[in-house]
């Protein structure tokens, strides 16, 4: 079984930064695309950023250059770095990782679901 954890939401004023970190942990072999989503009061979930092992990157329009995203493969950790935030950047951040294939009785298994955190909040409000 796989385990993502988030940290680093909070409350900040528009304008500040917050960096969120999540860690994968389980019987990991890989991990091929980590990400964040955003659900806001109302709103369905939706992407902000994500990035496969290699290092390719895919943002949403509403938070490119402002906010970036990486990863330490070696960690199975993927962060994200927000800047310049605004009060419609408010939301419930949830860590995602996709395609992850495991240790299973000394085999490698592809998982057939992706894989989600519990979620972070993250407020930005004066």
């Amino acid at each position: 079984q796989v385990q993502l954890v988030e940290s680093g939401g909070g409350l900040v004023q528009p304008g500040g930064s917050l960096r969120l970190s999540c860690a994968a942990s389980g019987s990991i072999f890989s991990i091929d695309a980590m990400g964040w989503y955003r659900q806001a009061p109302g709103k369905e979930r939706e992407l902000v950023a994500a990035i496969t092992s290699r290092g390719t990157t895919n943002y949403a329009d509403s938070v490119k250059g402002r906010f970036t995203i990486s990863r330490d493969n070696a960690k199975n950790t993927v962060y994200l770095q927000m800047n310049s935030l605004k009060p419609e950047d408010t939301a419930v951040y949830y860590c995602n990782a996709d395609k992850v294939r495991t240790w299973s009785n000394w085999r490698v298994t592809d998982s057939s679901h992706p894989y989600w955190g519990q979620g972070t909040q993250v407020t930005v409000s004066s």
